[in-house]
């Protein structure tokens, strides 16, 4: 496999490489881009109606946190399961099957007459939330060229914060139009709108050169009587310990992301007494700062390469979170910690899409990305219960710095063990 070298600037601006795509790259760019902010859009809405399920169904904290809890267990399988097929039966048809099977149950949730109807179908959402974004990751992976892979690939994954954005001003408006109870149900029935994407990707999108080509070797090596590839063979003594590596290196960013936004405002809430955690200002510093740091955090993957980047925001992640817990905040100071805070704990996924697409090769490219990322988000999902179980015997706020510095610490240490990857092409 070659790899070519990285330009550090670009002479003729920023977004040159942008200009410089075909229409079929910018098609799938946008495809991929508006495909993860509705994902996000569908997503976030549990976050905003659980206070109004708790006062109109009598839901417990612990109900609406095991809501929380199997959508992120179910996303990780959906996650794993959509890699598989994606090499199978191509990244363009999975994108279009997990968009419309989020979508379809999303508007499940919102005919939920209990809370075991609303359980189940927000557990079923979430194989499509998952299984989404493992199919964009490595359709936008694979299209863009190797020296702007990262920052197509972290501009795309910036589609989420435009999400959470959306679903925010949405909740606004329901809820200033109708009654709550008939509010949230409206919030989910907006859900079906990402099917209508569906259409778009249908007609313009195509599957990427280099899938293409090796598909057709594939049935020509099968022809004469080659084995099909398998998902096992991520697990292969070759590449196992690539595997295992980039596992780490997931489960640190989301386990370190999740301990942070579940607990944070908990403790800031409930030990610190601030009251602008729950102002609108305060989440839209949070949401622009996500947005930057996607941003920023993809031009500095293809400028200071995969694993810098990496050490860069998980080292701020951890700062982050320490300055939170550990100094004295204020409401003012924590309304502007807000954007620090979206930036780095956002930031550090950036460029996690392009880093896995070049670390497997094509034939199990779906397979090794898809389990190596949701298998961080199984194992970084239990996260907020440890914390939770470690708070009944120390100070919250201390327990979210140990188990955030934790994981943090273990994805730098799995970013210095992995191989450096911007740059390397694709093998067809």
């Amino acid at each position: 496999m070659n790899t070519t070298a990285i330009p550090t600037v670009q002479s003729d601006g920023f977004f040159s490489w942008f200009h410089a795509l075909t229409g079929k790259e910018r098609r799938t760019f946008w495809s991929c881009k508006i495909g993860y902010a509705l994902d996000a859009m569908d997503t976030q809405f549990l976050s905003f109606v659980i206070p109004t399920l708790i006062a109109t169904w009598g839901l417990s904290k612990g109900d609406a946190g095991l809501i929380g809890t199997v959508t992120l267990l179910t996303s990780a399988a959906g996650g794993w399961i959509a890699g598989i097929l994606s090499d199978r039966i191509g990244r363009v048809k999975t994108l279009q099957l997990t968009i419309l099977w989020f979508a379809f149950f999303t508007v499940l949730c919102g005919l939920a007459q209990n809370f075991n109807q609303l359980l189940l179908a927000r557990g079923l959402m979430g194989f499509g939330m998952g299984g989404e974004w493992t199919a964009g990751a490595i359709l936008i992976g694979e299209v863009i060229r190797a020296k702007d892979r990262g920052k197509a690939v972290g501009m795309v994954q910036a589609g989420w914060a435009i999400g959470w954005g959306v679903s925010a001003l949405l909740y606004a408006l329901m809820f200033s139009l109708l009654p709550a109870e008939w509010a949230w149900r409206s919030l989910f029935l907006l859900g079906i709108l990402p099917a209508l994407f569906v259409i778009f990707i249908r007609r313009f999108v195509d599957e990427p050169e280099v899938f293409v080509a090796q598909q057709k070797q594939q049935k020509q090596q099968e022809a004469e009587g080659a084995e099909r590839a398998k998902f096992t063979e991520i697990f292969s003594p070759k590449m196992l310990s690539t595997t295992l590596r980039a596992v780490l290196l997931t489960t640190g960013a989301q386990g370190g992301y999740y301990a942070i936004t579940t607990w944070l405002p908990t403790f800031l809430k409930t030990e610190r007494h601030l009251t602008v955690l729950g102002t609108g200002g305060y989440l839209a510093m949070v949401i622009v700062g996500s947005y930057v740091g996607y941003i920023v955090s993809a031009f500095l993957t293809d400028y200071l390469g995969r694993k810098k980047n990496f050490i860069l925001f998980a080292t701020g992640s951890l700062c982050i979170a320490l300055a939170y817990t550990r100094l004295p905040v204020t409401d003012n100071v924590m309304l502007f910690l807000g954007f620090p805070l979206g930036f780095f704990v956002s930031g550090v996924f950036s460029g996690m899409g392009a880093f896995l697409t070049e670390l497997f090769p094509t034939r199990i490219r779906g397979s090794g990305q898809g389990f190596s990322y949701n298998m961080g988000r199984a194992v970084g999902s239990l996260f907020p219960l440890l914390i939770g179980l470690a708070s009944q015997k120390m100070a919250l706020g201390e327990a979210i710095g140990i188990f955030a510095a934790t994981a943090y610490g273990v994805m730098i240490l799995a970013a210095l063990t992995l191989p450096e990857t911007r740059g390397k092409q694709l093998e067809s």
